[in-house]
């Protein structure tokens, strides 16, 4: 690889990894590392080595190298914070699903769990919090009682219960006005809400500092820039309530947006899903939940 590719390693890796070419990816890694060290762009790439063994299914393998990212995440922590810079959270992060993914695919979930609950507590306040709670929450939150939503501030109408969602079947839906695949979501929660009035959609969404084209934005500027955003794209979901704030995103685990969670009237998740979703999928979701 040419230095001048260097700035590409992460999704060059990525490509021949995911791809099932895990021998180019590895070389790859070694000529960087050869010209430039381990630095946390190649920590992040080398994270792609133990997602891609475990979306084959190779759990060992995927383990090994999980375990290989991790040290040398930790190594690299010992000279700077993990927010300093942007890859290493990224590969840290994705050691630690890795792992954790693997245990549960061995049927130790209980051992999962509590490697993750151990990392959520050395990396609070991190910007891996949320993606490790999602991770837990992956492996053990469907089943269970739903985290309390924090309604304020809120765009559109109060939450109907501000701590609970139990009582009436709720779709949460976690959105960023700057997410492509949540925009293309909002027309499939539109049919859902006209096609079921039993089902309560709330759309938790955060700051993210800017506004459109990565501009820079104050608070009360961003939040103004959200309700613009909302009204444009989610015009049938303005009567529905949108919490503002992080802590939602951190208690639920929403490190990637959109991710949909489906309540039932216990307060029970049943759903618990990042990414889109289809139409056929989220409505026999809901006709099961509000049958029972």
């Amino acid at each position: 690889m040419a230095p001048a590719a260097f700035a590409q390693l992460v999704p060059s890796v990525k490509s021949a990894a995911m791809g099932g070419n895990l021998p180019v990816a590895e070389a790859m890694l070694k000529q960087y590392r050869a010209a430039a060290g381990i630095t946390p762009e190649w920590i992040a790439a080398h994270s792609w080595l133990g997602r891609a063994a475990l979306a084959a299914k190779q759990l060992d393998r995927a383990d090994a190298y999980a375990q290989q990212t991790r040290e040398f995440a930790l190594s690299e922590l010992k000279k700077r914070k993990l927010d300093q810079d942007g890859f290493l959270p990224l590969g840290l992060g994705a050691s630690i699903e890795v792992q954790a993914s693997v245990m549960a695919a061995h049927g130790d979930r209980a051992q999962a769990v509590a490697f993750l609950n151990r990392e959520l507590a050395a990396y609070k306040g991190t910007s891996i919090h949320a993606r490790i709670q999602k991770n837990i929450n992956l492996i053990s939150l469907v089943g269970k009682r739903a985290p309390a939503l924090v309604t304020l501030p809120t765009l559109g109408p109060k939450c109907a219960q501000s701590a609970k969602t139990g009582g009436q079947p709720t779709l949460i839906f976690f959105w960023a006005h700057w997410c492509s695949d949540c925009k293309g979501q909002g027309p499939i929660l539109e049919k859902l809400k006209r096609d079921f009035k039993d089902l309560r959609i709330v759309a938790p969404t955060m700051l993210y500092g800017y506004v459109a084209g990565g501009e820079d934005a104050p608070p009360a500027r961003e939040l103004r820039y959200i309700d613009e955003i909302r009204k444009q794209y989610y015009g049938q979901l303005v009567d529905c309530s949108a919490p503002v704030n992080t802590e939602n995103f951190n208690n639920f685990g929403s490190s990637s947006t959109p991710t949909l969670v489906l309540i039932d009237r216990q307060n029970i998740v049943r759903v618990y899903h990042p990414g889109t979703m289809n139409y056929d999928e989220l409505a026999a979701a809901v006709k099961g939940v509000i049958a029972k």
